[in-house]
């Protein structure tokens, strides 16, 4: 993580999350008060056209804007930042690049080349779509989530299946024999009429056959 961060320059990363095209809250009143200019010496947020005779001599570069989207000339940022594999645009003949991604459905048939991060459709000879993104993808811990390879990526997966699938009969099976074990002794059924009259039933009296030899109970 130290040596990510050591890697850009300072400004960068406050720069990405401020907020342009705001207006000044020190000079509201005046007709010049959008905020569109950053400086990289203060780092100390956006700032408008009047703000600027506070930053003489100071490193300020401008924003600019397109489709809502924040964007900043190549021939001033370059000089400060190297942009190399972000994807450029013209606009208003001249070349830009983004500041942060732009959200995108996934790409459509015949694309041949993604952002490496966002997956947003670029051009072959680059590999990201804006400056957030290159921060993102040159990081230590995005490229080793890179160099996981497809195999692996599937391997990992299925083991994971394996063991939620593992868990999952495990925990069936305890159940079943849980409720084995409990239906195993059949529970007393209830007494029916039949029961009860033969428990109640009594001897009868003996009767003598006509032919006085055999002796039935009834």
């Amino acid at each position: 993580m130290v040596e990510d961060e050591e890697k850009w320059p300072p400004w960068l990363k406050p720069l990405l999350r401020e907020s342009f095209f705001v207006q000044c809250k020190l000079h509201a009143d005046s007709h010049k008060s959008e905020c569109n200019m950053y400086c990289l010496d203060c780092v100390n947020g956006a700032l408008c056209s009047v703000c600027l005779h506070l930053h003489e001599d100071h490193r300020v570069i401008q924003i600019r804007r397109s489709s809502y989207h924040d964007v900043i000339r190549v021939s001033e940022i370059q000089k400060f930042l190297d942009i190399s594999s972000v994807q450029t645009y013209v606009i208003n003949s001249a070349k830009v690049v983004f500041l942060n991604e732009r959200p995108q459905p996934k790409p459509g048939k015949g694309v041949t080349n993604t952002c490496e991060v966002c997956e947003r459709s670029l051009l072959d000879s680059f590999r990201f779509c804006s400056l957030g993104c290159k921060i993102v993808g040159t990081s230590k811990i995005f490229e080793r989530k890179k160099k996981i390879s497809p195999e692996k990526k599937h391997l990992i997966m299925a083991v994971s299946d394996s063991d939620d699938s593992y868990s999952s009969n495990s925990h069936t099976r305890r159940r079943s024999n849980h409720n084995n074990a409990t239906s195993f002794t059949p529970s007393t059924p209830p007494p029916t009429a039949a029961s009860f009259r033969a428990v109640k039933r009594r001897k009868g009296i003996p009767h003598r056959a006509p032919m006085g030899g055999l002796i039935i109970e009834c």
